[in-house]
């Protein structure tokens, strides 16, 4: 399979296996990895650091489902569930499951900006957080969000 399908199936696969190296590969050499929780990763080395050493040490056994995928060889939106069973005190053992939908933006075949946008409030009360952590993870999110140019135009916008 090749094209947006293929790249998809690739990249599901390489987290899968925690190949690192395998899942950079999908990326430009200047690619771009903005993950909802371990933030951006600039270049291949960056992304598969990421998840040869953050996914991998936060969980195992890992099943990323791409739905619905639609590209225009340029911009490529999936519905995406992903789940994992975590390593971490609070979650050890225990299957965690996140929805989201994931833009790629591609340039000749490869990622050039992977980015999520998750349902990060349910995720976050699966992972059993104490409250004031979980406060500080949802202010920063949110003032992530604020700071996009695009939303600050909306906050700007008069009736």
């Amino acid at each position: 399979m090749s094209g947006f399908l293929g790249l998809l199936d690739n990249f599901c696969a390489a987290v899968a296996d925690g190949d690192g190296r395998a899942f950079a590969a999908l990326f430009t050499e200047d690619g771009e990895y903005d993950d909802v929780f371990y933030g951006l990763h600039t270049g291949r080395a960056a992304i598969a650091d990421m998840i040869d050493h953050k996914f991998h040490r936060d969980g195992r056994d890992f099943c990323w489902q791409m739905i619905d995928p639609v590209d225009d060889g340029t911009t490529g939106y999936a519905r995406w569930i992903f789940s994992y069973v975590g390593k971490l005190p609070q979650t050890e053992g225990k299957r965690v499951l996140m929805e989201g939908v994931g833009l790629f933006k591609l340039r000749d075949g490869l990622v050039r900006r992977y980015e999520d946008v998750a349902r990060t409030g349910e995720v976050l009360m699966q992972l059993n957080m104490p409250n004031e952590k979980l406060l500080r993870i949802l202010e920063k999110m949110r003032d992530q969000q604020l700071d996009k140019g695009e939303v600050r135009a909306h906050l700007a916008a008069r009736r």
